[in-house]
């Protein structure tokens, strides 16, 4: 039996139940005034947080950050196993001095263990220091640069994975992270572009939309070989329908696209950031690494946070740039940001968070599969602000199938069920009333009985 918290529009503090199957039954001692019985299903739970979620996701501004747990959930239904995690990097140059500094890095982030990305933001740091000391760095460069292409390698095998499993499944997955997708994506003409974040490195995001036919707006421009501007132009594309000129509106299905920690498939050639033809899934990253435009890179060029730039003023680009997107998108009035998957072990991601929600009509709605460590319900109680934070966790409530079919919204149906609403309310009022039907003389009465 799995443990599973909810907390949803006006409740105090969240609520604990247990699942058993398609059962639901609150903890010991916990009470809700929305629940009648001891046990319940999903038929009660949808009626408490669809409506919720479908007033939350027409808010003024949308954006969706989505965590590893995106990736995990959509290789389990296309495999039926997670998809690769972070290993542990090896290293015969100061592995001992890299380890602990990695390790105090994660316990300042309130992880239990420093993973790949501390090692690699440790190592390069130890890297620059012995360039600046002049002193012997070669063995340590390719050892990275071995790493570097190891870890490339684990997220194109979770490519792979999803990308050649058995057609039914595939299938299935796809059409689940396409319904996941299309439920934020369908907005309203009037409403702000939906803005998606993922600090994932793959590209399971860009391979849903495609499907989907879902339109992915972000700095890079080009064709061939797009590079990545810092310029963030308010670039967006609109239609003209038929008979009206000079009115322009937005076309539907469009979304703006922000990887916050770099992608598999960008490079950095030198002063420039240009996205490379990887295919989804590809055997190796080495192949594609040899064409003419990128100078002889190898996969220590990979922009994958943090990455191995020789400066901290190139270091830091273009995740700063990235990083502003994210804060510019959220921490704005009548703002909703929706996290999936998202363990909330990013401190610099965490502070956006905090700083969004000390605007009053701002909501944070946070969605995860599980919370081991705890972390997402101690961020709950740090950030202190209960009436703008929504959660669902356990897989009663975030399993991606469970919550496409049952919790999220279908903005596409809705659209045509108001429109049906208000076709049956002009119709009702339009017929004409029922014949009062007339009483029998055994029901006769002077009223006499009344007094």
């Amino acid at each position: 039996m799995s443990i599973n918290t909810l907390k949803t529009r006006d409740d105090p503090k969240p609520l604990s139940f247990t699942a058993d199957g398609e059962s639901f039954e609150l903890l010991n001692g916990l009470q809700t005034s929305w629940l009648n019985g001891e046990k319940f299903g999903h038929k009660e739970l949808r009626n408490r947080i669809e409506p919720w979620l479908t007033s939350l996701f027409q808010s003024e501004h949308l954006s969706l950050l989505a965590g590893s747990g995106l990736t995990h959930a959509v290789h389990y239904l296309a495999t039926g196993k997670g998809a690769a995690g972070m290993g542990a990097l090896t290293l015969s140059n100061h592995q001992a001095e890299i380890d602990q500094a990695a390790g105090k890095a994660s316990e300042a982030a309130g992880r239990e263990k420093g993973n790949l990305e501390d090692q690699l933001r440790v190592a390069n740091e130890l890297l620059r220091g012995l360039e600046i000391l002049q002193k012997n760095s070669e063995s340590l460069r390719k050892e990275l640069q071995t790493g570097m292409n190891a870890f490339a390698q684990s997220i194109l095998a979770s490519e792979a994975g999803i990308a050649t499993a058995g057609n039914d499944k595939r299938e299935q997955a796809f059409n689940t992270l396409v319904t996941f997708l299309m439920s934020f994506a369908c907005r309203t003409g009037v409403r702000d572009r939906l803005n998606i974040f993922t600090t994932n490195y793959d590209r399971l995001i860009e391979v849903g939309a495609e499907l989907a036919g879902l339109h992915l707006l972000d700095r890079f421009l080009g064709k061939l070989m797009p590079i990545f501007r810092s310029s963030r132009l308010d670039l967006d594309m609109h239609y003209n329908p038929p008979g009206i000129r000079g009115e322009p509106r937005y076309l539907e299905g469009v979304a703006r696209y922000t990887k916050l920690h770099g992608s598999v498939d960008w490079m950095q050639t030198g002063k420039d950031i240009r996205r490379i033809g990887l295919p989804f899934g590809a055997a190796s990253v080495e192949p594609y690494l040899h064409a003419p435009g990128l100078c002889g890179a190898s996969a220590h060029e990979l922009m994958i946070y943090p990455n191995a730039a020789k400066d901290r003023e190139t270091a830091d680009y273009p995740y700063v740039e990235l990083f502003r997107d994210l804060a510019a998108a959220v921490c704005r009035p009548n703002s909703t940001l929706v996290t999936y998957g998202y363990s909330f072990g990013d401190e610099h991601i965490n502070r956006v968070i905090r700083d969004m929600l000390t605007i009053p009509s701002t909501h944070l709605v946070v969605i995860s599969f599980d919370d081991p460590l705890g972390r997402i319900l101690q961020t709950y109680q740090e950030l202190g602000r209960p009436s703008q934070i929504s959660l669902l966790i356990g897989p009663a409530l975030a399993d991606l199938t469970t919550l496409t079919e049952h919790y999220l919204p279908k903005s596409a149906i809705d659209k045509t069920t108001f429109r049906m609403s208000e076709l049956l309310k002009q119709r009702m009022g339009t017929e004409p009333l029922p014949a009062k039907r007339s009483m029998p003389e055994s029901d006769a009465s002077d009223g006499s009985d009344l007094i």
